[in-house]
């Protein structure tokens, strides 16, 4: 899948989990549904030279290098959907006990979320290092300073891994079959969809920023406060 489908699913799965998420306040859920959207996009930090590598430059660039040889290559380790959500969780695990770490976590997961939807957003400062890097550390320190210790992180990340696995199951590259691959190889495709097909973009893409809106609409003070509103537009109609 296009890295804007992956993050718009992680956005919708953020926003349909927020009933049993560890997280309270606005802000609270704010931060879970943008650690979700973000962290779907984690998985492809397995290539060096990729369009997600080269966010922050050779601050991403290089650990993506050394992601990819650990996973051994693209679409690998870090599509395996037992390892991945469980490694990448752990990791986040322990970067939740410290405010500079939890930091640098949500930090990056805002970062993926804005590059990978540069295609709505006006301008192109998401798109370069600079921009990228005071946008997602401003968010994030934002974030964290109007909620309680981040001890959710790893969940976020085990939530945003699933579902770009999930995503690229059902395409015709699929995933690797998880913890068999190591050696036997093989591969798991649900559906034969093709990367940037008109059905990812005209179908999948408008139904996962649909069921985000919807679903902070429903799970969210959002709701209440615009539903005058859309009682009105509704009477009009």
């Amino acid at each position: 899948m296009l890295g804007h489908s992956h993050a718009l699913s992680g956005l919708a799965a953020g926003a349909a989990t927020l009933p049993w998420a560890p997280v309270t306040g606005s802000a609270g859920q704010a931060a879970w549904i943008a650690a979700a959207g973000g962290f779907a996009m984690l998985p492809d930090l397995d290539q060096r030279g990729s369009t997600i590598s080269r966010m922050w430059g050779p601050l991403t660039d290089a650990p993506a290098g050394a992601v990819g040889l650990i996973a051994r290559g693209h679409r690998a380790g870090t599509h395996d959907a037992v390892l991945a959500p469980v490694a990448f969780g752990l990791l986040a695990y322990a970067a939740s006990w410290y405010l500079w770490s939890s930091l640098l976590v949500l930090a990056l997961a805002i970062g993926l979320a804005l590059r990978a939807l540069h295609f709505v957003i006006p301008g192109r400062a998401e798109n370069t290092v600079i921009g990228n890097v005071i946008l997602s550390w401003g968010g994030a320190w934002w974030l964290l300073s109007h909620i309680p210790s981040p001890v959710w992180l790893p969940y976020a990340v085990a939530l945003g891994v699933l579902v770009h696995i999930v995503g690229d199951a059902l395409t015709c590259g699929g995933v690797p079959f998880p913890l068999l691959w190591i050696l036997h190889g093989g591969r798991l495709a649900f559906f034969p969809l093709r990367t940037g097909a008109t059905l990812e973009k005209a179908v999948l893409a408008p139904a996962f920023l649909l069921a985000t809106i919807v679903f902070i609409y429903l799970n969210t003070a959002a709701g209440p406060a615009v539903e005058p509103l859309v009682t009105g537009l509704l009477a009009l109609g």
